[in-house]
């Protein structure tokens, strides 16, 4: 029976049970050539993954209108200078709120502890770009706060006090570490919980206090979860345009704008583009090279519950202040003042526009959600049934896109979508006489290709997380009585790793509806969703129309925060 299994799991030699069902005694030979399908629908998935980043540095390098030394002596200096200010700005906020706060609610006990557990992940839900146009009405000249000053003080111009201006690269970086901390919290807290207390009680009785411990021992051990949360929040600081835009804040995102759409050159663009993909390689390296270089083991495999260290006196008021700071900053601030505003201005707002750019954001999310889900499990699972090291090359080509900028996205996709249609219409007006138009770019069609490209990453690695757990008893279970790959997919797998897959379905669901700089460059002409209006009525400080769309957003992205602090709860071992 055992020699049986390794025939059928591919594991020994290619020779049928001849005690196996005719189904099961023809699978071997049929279970190749789908293998061989299955390695090809990876390689197409990595082809077509892989063809934005190729188009871009293929355009960067033989541009129409060469403009490189005009851009590098007047606006490529000022974009790497405030890319730099914000990776070191954002990276230190992020760091020092998540790894924080992050200890606190794991090792400390303190009032409302509990609570902030999950609380602290609130702020994940706030686009960037939405806290900054909150934050900015509420900071102003005519807004409420330095109205009530001057009320207070009888000051009447601005000549008559000082009032710091927000709409600057640090106000940008203030937005970006309260909605991003988050990404560190996370796997912060995570590696904490994880922890082995024995390892810290040695620490202890080695004469090294609470705060000691903490860096020598706990610190080190989380180090990298940490550097993978930064490096998320730096990834989507590259992505952001909403935000810097705003601020008047100039990055290699609103280079990639300008000069595309403001002096129609899809070479200059391609070119800052491939600048952008350098900072996106060198943080992937970077991190990469910080797990190698410093490896931190765990001594002990002995699992207790965690001490859970009360404090007293000034260290419980502090701990409080300190986690309630960011969630009052970051959620309760804009969902607050998006609340008043969106009930103010209901009767004007909702309306048969509003309700077309929701049905359009949630079509476009659930189409995206459903792809990419179906795509990503595909790609798992033929990693589980194929395996090799060509298909693993192949995968991590398909999931780049979540490492690569939006913006950077969109001009790869368009430039291609572009040519096709162009070729596909000249040929159809030859042989026809007929004009088919843009039949994929500016379509929803290259929207969906966009979003399923950048997020794919999201649904393979839950996807590739659930089948993991799935013994593979399963697989040869399933073979014997008959079932090929597929159905051994859709009637074992599928029902065993249900919860994963409708978890990376919704993770992804809210991201679209989150996404700003590819939707802005691929929409169809007058097409609008919730991000692009929100974003659009905030432009032009009429932030009392953009609530309404602005509080969907917040309020959808509510979802994968209460299925992350589930995860996160369950996380520790024996709980």
């Amino acid at each position: 029976m055992s020699a049986s299994a390794d025939t059928l799991s591919g594991l020994g030699p290619d020779i049928p049970d001849p005690r196996a069902p005719r189904g099961a005694r023809g699978f071997r030979r049929l279970g190749l050539r789908l293998a061989d399908r299955w390695l090809l629908i990876s390689a197409l998935s990595a082809a077509l993954a892989a063809v934005p980043v190729l188009t871009v540095l293929g355009i960067s390098l033989t541009p129409t209108l060469d403009i490189w030394l005009h851009l590098a002596s007047t606006v490529l200096p000022g974009y790497t200078a405030n890319t730099l200010i914000l990776f070191v700005g954002v990276g230190i906020g992020t760091t020092v709120i998540g790894v924080t706060t992050a200890w606190l609610v794991t090792m400390c006990r303190f009032p409302g502890w509990q609570s902030f557990e999950w609380a602290l992940l609130l702020p994940l839900a706030v686009p960037s770009y939405i806290l900054a146009f909150v934050v900015t009405d509420m900071l102003e000249f005519s807004g409420p706060v330095q109205g009530a000053l001057r009320d207070m003080f009888g000051w009447k111009t601005v000549r008559d006090y000082w009032f710091p201006d927000i709409r600057t690269i640090g106000g940008a970086i203030t937005m970006f570490s309260l909605t991003l901390y988050p990404y560190v919290y996370l796997l912060a807290r995570s590696a904490f919980l994880q922890q082995s207390v024995c390892v810290l009680e040695v620490s202890r009785t080695l004469g090294r206090s609470g705060v000691a411990s903490f860096f020598q021992v706990a610190l080190p051990l989380a180090r990298p979860a940490i550097v993978a949360g930064v490096a998320l929040a730096l990834m989507e600081t590259l992505n952001d345009f909403g935000t810097v835009r705003y601020f008047a804040v100039n990055t290699f995102t609103t280079g990639i704008f300008d000069v595309w759409l403001s002096y129609n050159n899809a070479g200059g663009a391609a070119q800052i583009a491939s600048v952008l993909l350098g900072f996106v390689v060198l943080l992937i390296a970077l991190e990469s090279i910080s797990r190698r270089q410093q490896r931190f083991h765990h001594t002990s495999s002995k699992l207790r519950d965690l001490p859970g260290y009360r404090l007293s006196g000034w260290r419980k008021g502090a701990a409080f202040l300190v986690c309630s700071l960011p969630i009052l900053l970051g959620f309760v601030l804009p969902a607050s003042v998006l609340s008043v505003y969106a009930v103010e201005s209901f009767p004007e707002t909702f309306g048969d526009r509003f309700l077309f750019d929701a049905g359009s954001s949630l079509l476009l999310a659930t189409v995206s959600a459903v792809a990419a889900v179906g795509v990503g499990l595909l790609l798992a699972y033929a990693n589980r049934i194929r395996g090799g090291r060509l298909l693993a090359i192949l995968t991590r080509l398909s999931v780049i896109g979540y490492a690569v900028p939006g913006a950077v996205l969109a001009l790869g996709i368009i430039i291609p979508f572009g040519w096709l249609d162009n070729h596909v219409d000249a040929a159809m007006q030859d042989l026809f006489g007929i004009s088919t138009g843009l039949l994929l770019s500016g379509t929803t069609a290259a929207l969906v290709f966009a979003y399923v490209t950048r997020f794919l990453a999201v649904s393979f690695g839950a996807a590739s997380s659930g089948l993991a757990k799935v013994t593979r008893n399963m697989d040869n279970a399933a073979r014997m009585l008959g079932r090929t790959p597929f159905g051994a997919l859709r009637e074992v797998h599928l029902p065993l790793i249900r919860a994963s897959v409708i978890t990376a379905g919704l993770l992804v669901f809210v991201d679209v509806m989150k996404e700003l700089p590819m939707t802005l460059i691929l929409r169809p002409f007058g097409f609008n969703t919730l991000a692009t209006r929100a974003y659009d009525y905030a432009s032009d400080e009429r932030l009392w129309e953009a609530s309404l769309p602005a509080l969907s957003i917040v309020l959808v992205g509510i979802l994968p925060v209460i299925l992350m602090s589930r995860a996160l709860r369950e996380s520790r071992p024996g709980h």
